[in-house]
């Protein structure tokens, strides 16, 4: 398996949905970074299920245990691995399935086949949306390190579930709105109704998808290696990491098909002494390297595959077609929490990156021990 990512700012995940527990390793974190529990412990909230009728019954505590590379609140240099513990696994609820019966849409199937037949398909496993707390583990670290060096901020919002979605948003409501409401939404009215429109699809045993915006605010212009290591590759790449991601665009994204190039062009001009682009279509990268515009990318997340209508399936050890018919907790909707995930990725990316440029130094903070 590819479980690690990164040149420079690299992190190692493990662990699976009803394993003991999931985490991750970072390496090439700076010495002298101040780093407490508490700041780990607030992004780990906001990944948390807190929707009744939307997301997963599943309630973990999900407290991390810091075991190596902090010493007195700040960063040593070396690696930093933390986890969170499971302990809200009821594995009981997978019988069927890992009796041979896999579910449609899921990745129960392929990964059977992929190594023999001994994966762990209870609760998904190592391709369940548990993994992405691991992200936010390491996210937590770049997003200190890139706004205490680089004054570097990431937003993410969700703007679409279903049908329901909103055309523009300030970044102020951005900044304001997105954790007052179940959905992530900027957009309250909006996100009332994706609420309702959510609730209504679970008390049908369905499930729904929706679309996430991120936003990089602050961004350096240069970052990005052409050609393979190219800025919007990278983070496309590590997106798709988040189970459930089946699309990812930047700036005006599938759009540019129907525009002439006088209409997509980014015309540049100068402000204050500072190169800018009038509009932002490209997202703010210009040939897989940063243009200084803000980094805008959008994920498209499909509905989870874990729903409670019956359905058609194979028993995969009997090789024989049978009828699925769902137990267990599940989300209806997990764009909501992939919010928060989806921020972290980004940091992630681009303090790998941004290292890669020599933006960051190996050590960042002065020692209050070191005379």
């Amino acid at each position: 398996m590819g479980n690690s990512f990164g040149k420079l700012f690299k992190i190692t995940t493990f662990g699976e949905s009803h394993g003991r527990c999931v985490g991750v390793v970072i390496d090439g974190c700076p010495a002298g970074l101040k780093l407490e529990k508490k700041d780990i412990q607030e992004e780990l909230e906001k990944r948390k299920p807190k929707a009744e009728g939307i997301s997963t019954g599943r309630r973990e505590e999900d407290e991390v245990e810091i075991l190596s590379g902090v010493y007195k609140s700040y960063t040593t240099g070396a690696p930093i691995c933390l986890l969170v513990w499971n302990k809200k696994a009821r594995s009981k609820d997978y019988e069927e399935i890992e009796k041979g019966l896999v579910r449609p849409g899921h990745a129960d199937f392929t990964s059977f086949f992929k190594y023999g037949g001994f994966s762990d398909l209870r609760g998904g496993g190592r391709f369940s949306g548990r993994i992405t707390v691991s992200f936010v583990l390491a996210g937590v670290v770049a997003k200190k390190i890139l706004k205490e060096r680089l004054k570097i901020e990431i937003l993410a919002h969700t703007i679409q579930i279903g049908e329901k979605k909103i055309e523009k948003v300030k970044i102020s409501e951005i900044r304001n709105n997105v954790y007052k409401n179940k959905m992530r939404c900027a957009n309250l009215k909006v996100a009332e109704e994706m609420e309702k429109l959510v609730e209504k699809i679970r008390r049908e045993g369905d499930s729904i998808g929706g679309k996430i915006e991120a936003i990089c605010l602050n961004l350096p212009l240069g970052l990005g290696e052409p050609i393979f290591d190219n800025l919007d590759g990278e983070i496309a790449k590590a997106l798709f990491a988040i189970p459930g991601v089946k699309g990812v665009e930047f700036g005006r994204g599938f759009e540019v098909v129907k525009l002439k190039g006088s209409q997509n062009n980014d015309l540049f001009r100068i402000k204050k002494g500072k190169i800018i682009t009038e509009t932002n279509n490209s997202g703010g990268i210009l040939g897989g390297i940063s243009n200084g515009m803000p980094l805008v990318v959008r994920i498209a997340l499909k509905p989870p595959s874990s729903i409670f209508l019956p359905q058609k399936t194979v028993n995969v050890r009997k090789k024989k077609e049978e009828i699925l018919r769902l137990k267990g907790r599940h989300d209806a909707c997990f764009v909501p929490r992939a919010v928060p995930v989806v921020e972290s990725i980004l940091a992630i990316v681009i303090c790998d990156f941004a290292q890669r440029a020599g933006l960051i130094e190996r050590v960042i903070s002065k020692s209050p021990y070191y005379h």
